[in-house]
């Protein structure tokens, strides 16, 4: 991945750090929860199809930022969390190159072919 896209998402990786801090949480919540959106793999169990649909509903930014600003807007602080949990997560897993999910395979993202060395 292009170092200008790896960082924005450290970035965006860094904007989640800080609105987490403006939370009444303890900072041992996020090191806890950082990685719960990987829960969306389940879906695999299912066939790339429903594992691409799962995955992506828990690792797209779009839904991340509705959590957030719906919590910020009702004043729940919860869906506030999982927004910003969401969208830390889909930062850091672009980070690494992976990107939203293809129905071909876990490994055919938007960002390229997890493993493929050659872009």
């Amino acid at each position: 991945m292009n170092l200008l896209l790896k960082m924005e998402e450290i970035l965006m990786f860094a904007l989640g750090i800080h609105l987490f801090g403006l939370l009444n949480y303890q900072w041992w919540w996020f090191l806890v929860l950082i990685l719960a959106p990987d829960i969306g793999m389940i879906g695999y169990l299912f066939g790339n199809r429903a594992g691409a649909a799962l995955y992506n509903i828990f690792h797209h930014k779009a839904v991340a930022i509705a959590l957030y600003l719906l919590g910020s807007y009702l004043s729940l602080p919860l869906c506030q969390l999982a927004g910003i949990i969401l969208f830390s997560h889909s930062a850091m897993d672009r980070i690494f190159g992976y990107g939203l999910k293809y129905d071909k395979g876990f490994k055919f993202t938007h960002l390229g072919e997890i493993g493929n060395t050659n872009g």
